[in-house]
């Protein structure tokens, strides 16, 4: 698939992150958006008003985060602890920890549980409810094939993507073992995992700049609709330039998506007909992304591909967005004359 040119980045938030932003998520219920860094922050915005909520700080980066409510969340920290923080109240606490970095967390709206993934592969779930004490949150622990690099849910399935390119796809309501155990398609380290909003499968980034297009249904006919392809390179002097595709982003209505790339490009795309909408977006650099149905929210940082030198300042960047940059185009009918 070919991306587009690039339209505007948007309006930048002020008073963003110091340090590379790790993730971005908005919230279901509002325009809040929270924001995890290596700064060893956690931040919450309001991003229609352009104003800054809320800040905690951990006591290492921050690699993850994502909501509760509209005005909590949880966080995911190199100094291992899986953190519980309610901006309203300015309160926070510990709901556990892992024995190494925890890199990713999720909330399943339809267990209460938080699920955290780590460096120190395992993953584990956690009651909020209970958390007085870490032996009293602790629902399970699941050993992982390697380290856990990104998570994904939608309703009761959960998808775990690790380094040596593993994928574990569970049911929340019987996490005893893995429903299915597969590899990555795509040949090199996986970057992000984001499941289709409509629950039928999920697409895998890659550092090669490739996405891979995955279906849950193993039968011969669900298998044939998977598909990969490139994207995020660029020809200069008569090579290839491959960038890693950091983040997915699916549109929560349409099915549509975005990825983010270290080549500083947003594209999006219509993955049920394999093509580019024209909607690419462009900033300095890129790590993140969050897509809500008005709004798409780019982190902007620099992700020391090209080793420690002189960058752009971290950024995060929040543009409308038009029913014609997200909306699938129907397929053409084929002309019964001919």
């Amino acid at each position: 698939m070919t991306a587009p040119p690039p339209p505007s980045t948007g309006r930048e938030l002020s008073s963003p992150p110091t340090d590379g932003i790790s993730n971005l998520r908005f919230s279901n219920h509002s325009d809040h958006l929270l924001v995890s860094s290596w700064d060893k922050s956690v931040r919450l915005y309001d991003a229609s008003a352009n104003a800054l909520r809320g800040e905690f700080m951990h006591g290492g980066p921050v690699l993850d985060c994502c909501f509760h409510d509209d005005s909590s969340g949880f966080s995911a920290c190199a100094d291992h602890t899986v953190r519980r923080l309610v901006f309203n109240y300015n309160r926070e606490d510990v709901l556990g920890r892992h024995d190494a970095p925890v890199r990713c967390v999720e909330y399943s709206y339809g267990t209460g549980q938080v699920i955290t993934g780590s460096w120190d592969k395992t993953l584990k779930c956690w009651d909020p409810r209970g958390a007085s004490g870490q032996e009293r949150s602790l629902v399970g622990t699941y050993t992982q094939p390697e380290r856990v690099y990104s998570l994904s849910l939608v309703g009761n399935r959960l998808v775990v993507a690790t380094a040596g390119r593993h994928v574990n796809v569970y049911d929340l309501r019987n996490m005893s073992q893995p429903e299915q155990r597969r590899e990555s398609s795509l040949k090199y380290q996986t970057r992000c995992v984001r499941c289709y909003p409509n629950g039928t499968g999920y697409a895998l980034s890659s550092f090669e700049g490739r996405v891979a297009m995955e279906f849950f249904d193993l039968s011969e006919a669900g298998q044939s609709k998977k598909y990969a392809f490139k994207c995020h390179r660029k020809s200069e002097a008569g090579r290839d330039i491959v960038y890693p595709v950091n983040a997915i982003a699916f549109h929560p209505i349409y099915g549509t998506f975005a990825t983010g790339g270290c080549d500083g490009y947003v594209n999006v795309w219509d993955g049920n007909n394999k093509k580019s909408i024209p909607s690419t977006q462009q900033a300095s650099q890129l790590c993140r992304l969050a897509e809500m149905v008005d709004y798409l929210a780019v982190a902007s940082s620099y992700t020391y591909e090209e080793g420690d030198k002189d960058h752009e300042p971290d950024a995060i960047f929040v543009r409308s967005v038009n029913e014609v940059e997200v909306k699938p185009k129907p397929k053409a009918l084929p002309n019964p004359a001919t």
